[in-house]
């Protein structure tokens, strides 16, 4: 086989994308934040008693649900950057220096 004619294939996903960035597993992911913000809603609209704000709420959480599960160019989504700063910053050990006399003869 010629090394030349070796094809490797680019930006080639694996599952079905309702549209670019966005698939099965972020759906489920935005419809969980979704349910969330009507919540929130329902329980702002419970308290204040204004469907305006209630209606917001709930256009605000399906938005940004959409948004922040979105993936980029990279494959990369607002949740999975934030999951993975913090599984870092739980990884990363802390070992203080201590300064001790070096050239201290004993």
């Amino acid at each position: 086989m010629n090394e030349s004619s070796l094809h490797v294939p680019m930006g080639v996903k694996t599952e079905n994308e309702f549209f670019p960035g966005f698939g099965k597993k972020e759906f489920l992911q935005a419809s969980a934040g979704a349910a969330l913000g009507a919540l929130i809603s329902l329980i702002v609209f419970i308290i204040s008693g204004n469907a305006a704000y209630a209606m917001t709420g709930v256009l605000s959480g399906i938005a940004g649900s959409v948004m922040m599960t979105t993936k980029d160019q990279y494959n990369l989504s607002v949740v999975t950057q934030v999951a993975s700063l913090i599984r870092f910053s739980r990884s990363q050990k802390f070992y203080p220096y201590v300064y001790g006399q070096e050239w201290e003869v004993y």
